[in-house]
């Protein structure tokens, strides 16, 4: 399938967020959603990472480059791609920018604004393109 896009082919980034409870947790996911809709990197399935499933950890390992938003310094994210193996390229701690967390779940543009220029600091951009690389969605890959 010449259209399919899969995160283990060529240059590609892959962006996996934390999107726990509390409102860093979503400011990281909403960070993570605005790189994937400007083409800087694909939003990837953390869950599916850290529950080991084989192609998604297959994907995940075979990208260039890996950036991981965690909302505090708990560091959930991080340690779960670390669990399965994959290791972080760039790594952005919300808190760590200036943003309080709590248990509001409202943020501010703004916000999202400055964890995705963070994340964009040093890192190569760009999206993924190719030809059904693991097998397509039906390998468990991520490809679609």
């Amino acid at each position: 399938m010449a259209n399919d896009t899969c995160a283990c082919n060529g240059s590609n980034t892959l962006v996996f967020a934390c999107s726990g409870g509390s409102n860093v947790g979503q400011i990281a996911n909403a960070a993570a959603l605005e790189l994937d809709r400007r083409g800087s990197g694909r939003m990837y399935c953390l869950i599916g990472v850290s529950a080991h499933l084989g192609g998604m950890v297959d994907s995940a390992a075979g990208a260039d480059y890996r950036i991981v938003i965690d909302g505090c310094p708990v560091a959930c994210a991080r340690k779960a791609t670390e669990h399965a193996g994959v290791s972080a390229d760039r790594h952005i701690i919300v808190t760590e920018l200036g943003i309080a967390k709590n248990h509001v779940f409202e943020w501010t543009a703004e916000q999202v604004a400055r964890v995705v220029e963070a994340a964009q600091a040093g890192a190569p951009m760009g999206r993924m393109t190719g030809d059904a690389c693991c097998g397509g969605s039906e390998a468990g890959c991520g490809c679609h």
